[in-house]
């Protein structure tokens, strides 16, 4: 049975025994819980809970399962790495489900009332299932596409409940600030969500910032410059690094700090964070071309159209024809857009990679030598993605030093002809 057959067969079974469990932890709190614990709000929190931590539960199973880092004698330093990585998609996950659970609950409660209510230990048995299915299969499979298309799905949750459930209807009047302004339901999910976006934004710039580096280095190791992947050297390649890492974690820093701080009783702290954010935005997204020159033209012009699109919405603002309030949603729902985009663009660079290093071991399968092939040596400093790669090849090079899989095409015996080279790779491709 193949990787993707066996990541769904032990998804179904992750599904059984998550709503077994979601079923009956709904039941016993329904038959436990006081009165005042069952009201629909307080309710909703616990059956969003239990959804979210079975599906937390279960992507822990399957990430640490299919982890090489855990198994076997490994270095303190591979081993902490790799918990820190579970504990930070865990939160990612966690905080997905919880928001959109809750969300889903409420358009429920509005759609039906409180007839509902009968069915709730078994909708409860529901959503814990479908949430062990979705995380343990992704947890298998899991790559930078996969953990961006998670940022939309709770920050669009939480501030849509935030908005639904505020007892101030005329907010968007306003700005966005106003809807967190307060110490209500409402408020505390919507700086909630802003502060679990920062957090995730910071969480998959990592892993994205690390691609970029293990990329890099590894193509550059390849000696021949016409063997497929080569990658010349990038001047200031470390400064650039720091520059996107800098400016990407700032951004994340400025969603927590106007989650974490109101406005009445920080205003100045505040408006650091909110005021902040479009400066960072907006000089990331001018100088992504130099900042990061991996990536398309097509993302260069992407990111310049975003620009001049919030330019025009704020001119508009200034001119008193447009709310704060749509320039803020314009912004937010422009950046986590690009965000995504972005992320994509790791992943299509990690999947080109992780191709490239499979042509490059075909090529010194088929290709006599003289010489035994050489490992491309250490590559422990460029390997801090492994956990979102779609396979662990990198990391077991690290762990194997034995393990010379990925050898450098420059080890071939030079005689063979281009022509005949360039049919055997085709053939064996």
């Amino acid at each position: 049975m193949g990787r993707h057959q066996h990541a769904e067969s032990a998804g179904l079974m992750s599904f059984l025994c998550c709503a077994l469990i979601g079923g009956i932890a709904m039941m016993m709190y329904l038959q436990l819980a006081p009165p005042i614990w069952q009201v629909s709000r307080r309710l909703f929190t616990v059956f969003s809970g239990i959804v979210a931590a079975c599906g937390v539960v279960s992507f822990i199973v399957a990430y640490a399962g299919k982890s090489r880092s855990l198994k076997g004698r490994r270095s303190w330093l591979v081993v902490t790495r790799r918990l820190i990585e579970i504990l930070a998609l865990s939160v990612v996950y966690a905080a997905t489900l919880f928001l959109v659970t809750f969300m889903v609950l409420g358009v429920i409660n509005e759609l039906m009332g409180r007839s509902f209510i009968g069915y709730i230990s078994a909708l409860c048995a529901g959503f814990a299932g479908v949430s062990g299915y979705v995380t343990f299969v992704q947890a298998s499979l899991m790559d930078a596409k996969t953990l961006a298309s998670l940022l939309p799905f709770f920050v669009v949750s939480g501030v849509s409940t935030a908005g639904l459930t505020s007892d101030d209807p005329y907010w968007y009047n306003n700005n966005f600030s106003q809807l967190g302004d307060r110490t209500t339901f409402a408020a505390r999910m919507f700086n909630s969500t802003l502060i679990l976006a920062g957090i995730c934004i910071i969480i998959i710039s990592y892993f994205s910032i690390s691609e970029l580096v293990t990329t890099y280095r590894m193509r550059s190791l390849w000696s021949d410059r016409h063997a497929p992947g080569h990658t010349d050297a990038i001047p200031h390649f470390r400064t650039r690094v720091a520059c996107l890492a800098a400016l990407l974690t700032l951004s994340g820093i400025d969603f927590i700090g106007v989650g974490l701080f109101r406005y009445t009783p920080y205003p100045i702290v505040h408006n650091v964070f909110a005021r902040g954010l479009p400066g960072i935005m907006t000089v990331l997204l001018i100088g992504l071309p130099w900042i990061a020159p991996q990536l398309s033209r097509a993302m260069y012009l992407l990111s310049d159209l975003a620009i001049a699109v919030c330019a025009g919405a704020a001119i508009e603002w200034l001119r008193a024809d447009n709310t704060l309030t749509n320039v803020e949603a314009l912004a937010g729902l422009l950046f986590l857009g690009w965000f995504i985009v972005f992320s994509r663009q790791i992943a299509a660079i990690e999947a080109d990679r992780i191709q490239t290093q499979l042509l490059h071991t075909q090529a010194s399968d088929i290709l006599p030598s003289n010489d035994p092939p050489a490992p491309f040596g250490d590559t422990s400093d460029t390997n801090a993605n492994d956990g979102i790669s779609n396979t662990d090849s990198a990391s077991d090079n690290t762990d194997n030093p034995d393990n010379t899989d990925t050898t450098d095409l420059a080890s071939a015996d030079s005689s063979v002809p281009p022509e005949q080279l360039n049919s055997r790779i085709a053939a064996e491709r």
